[in-house]
C-alpha cells in the first residue's frame, strides 16, 4: 500500500494501537493497516513497544505515535463526523462517550484518549449553510445542546 502524501499524526501517551482499533471498529471506512514496534529503547519506551500505528478514520489516513506523556490533546484539533440521522448521531456519540469519553457542548465530545470529535448531523450543517433566520434559529438551538438533537434542529429550521 502506498503511503499517503499527507497523513494526520496523533500523539498518544502509550495507547495508539487501542485507539486505532477502537476507531476502526466504530466508524465506516476505517481500519488499522500496520503496527510498528520500536527497534531500540527510546525516551518514553523500550525496544519492542508499539511505537507507531498506521490507521484510517472515515477515509482519513492517520499515524498514531506513542510518544509518551509530554503532549496532551485539546480542542484545537478534532475529527468532524457528518451523520445522516439521529440513529447514526446517537451511535457514534454513545460509542465515544460510553467508552470512557466525555460529553462537551454543541455536538462535541472527547474520547478516552483526549481526541475531540464533532458529531454533526447534516441537517445542522445544511441549516448553517442556508444562512439568514434559518441559520440563526438552528444555531441558537444547537447552543443549548450537548449531543445534537436532529428533531430539535429540524424544528428550529422551520421556525
Amino acid at each position: 500500500m502506498a503511503t499517503a502524501k499527507n497523513t494526520i499524526c496523533l500523539w498518544y501517551d502509550r495507547d495508539a494501537e487501542a485507539a486505532a482499533r477502537f476507531y476502526a471498529a466504530t466508524f465506516p471506512d476505517s481500519s488499522v493497516s500496520a503496527v510498528h514496534h520500536a527497534p531500540t529503547d527510546y525516551p518514553s519506551g523500550k525496544a519492542g513497544d508499539v511505537l507507531t500505528v498506521e490507521f484510517t478514520v472515515a477515509g482519513i489516513p492517520c499515524l498514531g505515535l506513542n510518544g509518551g506523556p509530554a503532549f496532551k490533546h485539546n480542542e484545537a484539533f478534532s475529527f468532524q463526523i457528518a451523520t445522516d440521522d439521529q440513529e447514526e448521531t446517537d451511535r457514534y456519540w454513545n460509542a465515544i462517550v460510553g467508552n470512557g469519553g466525555q460529553e462537551s457542548a454543541c455536538g462535541w465530545c472527547k474520547d478516552k484518549w483526549g481526541i475531540s470529535w464533532q458529531i454533526t448531523p447534516r441537517v445542522l450543517t445544511e441549516a448553517m449553510a442556508a444562512g439568514g433566520d434559518e441559520a440563526k434559529r438552528a444555531f441558537s438551538a444547537m447552543m443549548t445542546m450537548k449531543k445534537i438533537d436532529v428533531a430539535a434542529i429540524e424544528k428550529a429550521r422551520r421556525g
